[in-house]
């Protein structure tokens, strides 16, 4: 199973640029994304996040369910749903201001219980590391997917404005890094963990942690770039017939390189390492195949594998 660890919440979403935009709640959070858009494109997956038993915990229960994503906190809890209130710029990409619930709601043991003996992947979500006490709980749960042999994969996907303790954040990011087999981040993360930085020097620097094997940089509109111990490669980016928004593009194009991985046979400790250029060009061309369709709606709708292929086919 591919399990998803980390923050499911609500995306009031603006229908427009425009100030002072009508928003519309959509069920969101990058982990609960990612895990969906795996789900749909054929992954048994699960997601391991607390749902609050509000009126939003149904919203954010619907799409998983939908999805045939396992729900692996069974019970739900009495905070209220994290929320995101979304803003877009000029050029409809978006920015986020959180009030958090929810997402905080659990406990060592139960997260640990929930954890599925058969975990081949686990993901780690991009809230993990930003306070001291959920991340110390949320690195047991790595180690014990590590131990059950699971690859272990981040997306950084920094959220500064959550991030009061900023040495601090940075130290346990990095122990979370250390963990990783698979490192994704933004030219934004990129920009904020390592200013002045080539991106090729960072890529070089994650991979020269214990574990790392691959890291895949999405840069917006000039699509992503992937580095291996091997190999490098680009990809652009896939343009939709008619373009939504970015909601959740770089959820999707992380689950299409989980995807692919997996279908390679390279989705394990020491399998990712060798790749080389062609390898990951057909990696980075897939997952943005199935970002540039979720680019396509309005908010986080990842597309089914068929959809994918018709793409990729055509």
């Amino acid at each position: 199973m591919f399990v998803v660890g980390g923050e499911s919440l609500i995306d009031l979403v603006p229908v427009s640029a425009e100030p002072g935009a009508e928003r519309v709640a959509h069920a969101g959070g990058s982990p609960f994304n990612c895990a969906i858009a795996l789900s749909r494109l054929g992954n048994d997956t699960g997601f391991l996040c607390p749902i609050s038993q509000d009126e939003y915990g149904e919203l954010l229960l619907a799409p998983l369910a939908e999805a045939g994503v396992a729900v692996l906190l069974k019970d739900r809890v009495a905070a209220p749903t994290t929320k995101a209130i979304v803003s877009f710029n000029a050029k409809m990409q978006a920015s986020y201001v959180f009030e958090r619930g929810a997402d905080r709601a659990f406990t060592r043991d139960g997260l640990l219980a929930a954890l599925p003996e058969d975990v081949g992947l686990y993901q780690i979500g991009g809230f993990c590391p930003i306070l001291e006490e959920d991340a110390a709980i949320w690195s047991d749960v790595v180690d014990a997917a590590l131990s059950r042999g699971a690859t272990v994969s981040i997306d950084i996907n920094v959220r500064d404005k959550l991030v009061e303790d900023e040495a601090g954040y940075r130290v346990r990011l990095g122990a979370f890094l250390d963990k990783a087999h698979l490192v994704k981040l933004s030219d934004e993360d990129h920009a904020w963990l390592e200013p002045g930085k080539r991106i090729e020097d960072h890529a070089a620097a994650l991979l020269a942690r214990p574990n790392c094997e691959l890291v895949v940089v999405t840069m917006g509109e000039e699509g992503s770039r992937a580095f291996s111990r091997t190999g490098t490669a680009h990809a652009p980016i896939h343009r939709p017939e008619v373009f939504g928004d970015t909601v959740g593009a770089g959820d999707s194009l992380m689950a299409g390189i989980l995807t692919w991985l997996g279908e390679a046979g390279t989705l394990r400790p020491g399998g990712m390492a060798g790749l080389d250029a062609d390898q990951l060009a057909a990696m980075l061309r897939f997952g943005a195949v199935v970002a540039g369709i979720n680019c396509g709606r309005v908010g986080c709708q990842p597309p089914s594998r068929s959809e994918v292929d018709a793409v990729l086919s055509a």
